[in-house]
């Protein structure tokens, strides 16, 4: 099975029944108001989210991210860390700061952060191992990890770039990369399941 990152569309993320996220989604909405925001209310249907239609986000955790973490650490501060890797749900606006939520039983904590920021710390991961413009957009269908196990391998035999170094490390790069940006264009959140 398995840790799978994947986009939710709003029946799932107002959903109360099993596997739905209705009791994040009211939480975080409550702290929003409470924070002066507005209420995350305009998920996007799931049908414009359709798994293998391109339109979805869905990426399998499965490298392993010594080599990811090790760079975090180099061009990152612990802050900033906990804020690209930390999160369990990803909301496609700004916060000013993480938001730590109860979950199901109240003893377990979902921290929610906001994509632009995610973004901005993963770009800059981007630029440090020169991850090329080849790396697919799309990560519908384990886009991404099919490229990374393919492609990427052909590339990094013919190029010298700190990527092609660590092929899992800059899978993970390209992972909260593609995230934020998806998240951000399609308006939806994005959560491990």
């Amino acid at each position: 099975m398995g840790v799978y990152l994947v986009s939710v569309g709003a029946e799932d993320w107002f959903g109360e029944e099993e596997g739905g996220w209705g009791e994040v989604a009211s939480a975080l909405n409550a702290e929003l108001g409470r924070r002066g925001l507005p209420p995350y209310e305009d998920v996007p249907p799931e049908t414009d989210l359709v798994r293998g239609s391109g339109q979805a986000f869905e990426e399998k955790l499965a490298p392993p991210m010594t080599g990811f973490l090790d760079l975090c650490r180099t061009h990152l501060t612990r802050e900033e860390l906990e804020t690209l890797c930390g999160w369990t749900v990803l909301v496609p606006f700004s916060l000013d700061e993480e938001i730590w939520l109860p979950i199901e039983s109240g003893d377990h904590a979902s921290m929610v952060a906001g994509a632009p920021q995610v973004l901005r710390l993963a770009m800059r991961l981007a630029k440090a191992v020169d991850l090329p413009r080849e790396t697919p957009m799309a990560c519908d269908n384990l886009d991404l990890s099919m490229w990374f196990r393919g492609r990427a391998k052909e590339l990094a035999a013919t190029r010298t770039a700190p990527w092609s170094k660590d092929l899992d490390a800059a899978f993970y790069v390209a992972l909260f990369l593609r995230a934020a940006q998806h998240a951000i264009r399609r308006g939806c959140p994005l959560v491990y399941s």
